[in-house]
């Protein structure tokens, strides 16, 4: 009985590593080969679906998986895309959006089924991944002006997320395989 119950915990392990293994990958592609450069933002404004991703990580999955998909996806993004200096800001900003999202989606029980928990979720998280960013950029810029011009494009990023992490995590949901893996 106690081989059964070791090897049983250690096939939940191997799953658990391999779904997040996917979920750092999912967001990191999505933010490196599906972004834009937003002209209004010289200090590195970028539009991607890497939000999404996060969004749809988190809720599917909670706020741990949420968390180390946003952080490491869209860090390794900064790190070999050439935003290097970006990378400490990415990593902080995105663990938080994706903690805060899977946190509130997976409140109370409701482990990512409510469609109103999920939209507040992402929503709420918005301010704190902004807020960082502001930081981070007004520390490297020694500047709280300059920081300014790349809210429009976190906004814009955001809510391009929202649009489609939350009718994808509706559909998701329907299908027998997530339903019972987020149980």
């Amino acid at each position: 009985m106690q081989k059964t119950n070791t090897l049983s915990k250690q096939r939940g392990k191997t799953t658990d590593l391999a779904i997040q293994a996917m979920l750092v990958a999912l967001v990191f592609i999505s933010t490196i080969f599906l972004n834009i450069k937003l002209p209004i933002a010289s200090n590195g404004g970028l539009v991607h679906l890497g939000t999404a991703m996060l969004f749809i990580a988190a809720i599917l999955f909670g706020p741990k998986k949420g968390a180390i998909a946003g952080a490491v996806g869209m860090g390794l993004f900064d790190l070999v895309g050439g935003w290097l200096v970006w990378a400490p800001i990415t990593i902080i900003s995105r663990a938080l959006q994706g903690y805060i999202v899977g946190k509130i989606a997976w409140s109370n029980g409701s482990r990512g089924d409510s469609l109103a928990k999920n939209i507040i979720a992402t929503i709420v998280s918005i301010p704190v991944m902004v807020g960082v960013y502001y930081i981070g950029e007004a520390i490297m810029f020694s500047s709280f002006i300059m920081p300014l011009a790349s809210i429009p494009g976190d906004l814009v990023q955001n809510g391009i997320g929202i649009i489609i992490a939350i009718p994808v995590c509706m559909v998701l949901k329907k299908i027998p395989y997530f339903a019972s893996i987020t149980r």
